[in-house]
């Protein structure tokens, strides 16, 4: 579960009905009724004819690869979204949601705004205008999105319970062949300006920009199945990780607590997750060997550990590319309210994850998505890791052994 604990005031409603549909990754998601629609309703031809031609985009010519383009996620996967924030949008409006022609704004059209918003990082005038509503207008309803989302849709970033993690395992050692293992972890920068009285050496990371942390983990389908920020960019990844829920649980015996694989010769590997140099070397943390003078097994390691350790730096790639607001750099924000928002794209990843649904292919960063930072090293090397590690690498030598044998065999 992310590690964002914020008190609601929000009093409880009575609960719906819902129904479920199962996913082909059996993993539930639950649907919420659709409310009848209000107000304006043909938002999105109004958009689409404003904005398809519109200098400065490369827009597809075919209507559901623009709402993609525009949006980062199809019309199916937008009226989920709708459906699970529409009581909240409809219940609670902000006040003076009234577009130009004097109509009440459809719930569809607020959520097309956030989405709008968080997905191009423009500033809120052009977003504004992009709807033909204003700044203020923009502002407001791209906060009241945000909260609800981040109260209706929570279950989609939590931590598997032991029937999915037993997904997670088979899918890392199917498609990489690292046994046991339960996720890859990565942090990124979200830059930001700051007040001259708000500036703090905390605050201000290696490369002297002002920014907050992001830390994800991620299972071998990109999904974020846990997170933590809100911390300033002035820690080290290390020192990031000690600060987070994960790492406090995991040392309690409360995470990467499950089932242990015993391998030939009475050598044991328990669960754990994959992490670059940035990370210690832990019993439940993975890191890549160093140096030039690494043995064939432990280069047998690195070459089986780096694909998996990628998966979260591309899933960083994604969210970042995805939501570009979290890409640019962010201009006074408040930095109460940043998790939220930060939180609320996380969400928005794995619900286009947990929808089937695809994005499109050019909304990764090109680039790392850290670009212009350099890879911090953490030295910190646990006895228990360094055996842990080690076992690991005769496992993954004997397999590949095994492997060369059988083809010779065929052959």
């Amino acid at each position: 579960m992310a590690p964002l604990q914020k008190k609601s005031s929000k009093t409880k409603r009575k609960k719906k009905k819902t129904k479920k549909f199962k996913k082909r990754s059996s993993k539930e998601v639950t649907l919420v009724p659709v409310e009848p629609r209000t107000g304006e309703t043909d938002w999105w031809d109004s958009f689409w004819h404003k904005n398809s031609t519109a200098s400065g985009y490369s827009v597809p010519t075919d209507e559901a690869e623009g709402f993609k383009y525009f949006f980062r996620m199809s019309q199916s996967t937008f009226e989920y979204i709708c459906s699970l924030v529409r009581e909240d949008l409809i219940s609670r409006p902000p006040s003076g949601l009234i577009n130009i022609e004097g109509r009440l704004l459809s719930v569809e059209k607020q959520v097309a705004i956030a989405l709008r918003r968080l997905a191009s990082g423009e500033s809120q005038v052009l977003v504004g205008a992009a709807f033909g509503v204003g700044q203020s207008t923009v502002s407001q309803v791209t906060w009241r999105f945000i909260e609800a989302l981040e109260e209706r849709a929570r279950h989609h970033l939590n931590w598997p319970d032991f029937d999915r993690m037993q997904e997670i395992k088979r899918g890392f050692e199917v498609s990489y062949g690292l046994p046991n293992c339960c996720g890859a972890v990565d942090a990124t920068h979200v830059m930001m300006t700051l007040p001259a009285v708000q500036t703090s050496d905390d605050w201000c990371d290696q490369e002297k920009n002002y920014s907050m942390l992001l830390q994800g983990i991620v299972d071998h389908e990109m999904r974020f199945i846990d997170m933590v920020t809100g911390l300033p960019g002035g820690m080290t990844y290390s020192r990031l990780l000690k600060c987070s829920t994960i790492f406090k649980l995991t040392e309690n015996g409360d995470r990467l607590n499950g089932n242990v694989r015993t391998l030939g010769g009475g050598d044991v590997i328990r669960e754990y997750i994959v992490g670059g140099h940035s990370y210690p070397l832990l019993p439940w943390l993975m890191t890549p060997y160093e140096g030039n003078s690494i043995s064939n097994a432990q280069s047998i390691f690195n070459h089986k550990h780096g694909p998996v350790r990628f998966l979260a730096v591309r899933a960083l790639s994604l969210l970042k590319g995805s939501w570009r607001i979290l890409s640019k750099v962010m201009w006074r924000p408040d930095k109460r309210k940043l998790p939220s928002i930060i939180l609320t794209c996380c969400l928005l990843h794995n619900i286009i994850i947990d929808c089937e649904d695809t994005l499109h292919p050019d909304v990764a960063l090109s680039g790392h998505h850290d670009s212009g930072y350099r890879e911090q090293h953490c030295k910190q090397v646990d006895p228990a890791g360094k055996a842990m590690r080690e076992n690991l690498c005769k496992h993954l030598q004997h397999a590949k052994q095994l492997h060369v044998h059988g083809s010779s065999d065929v052959l």
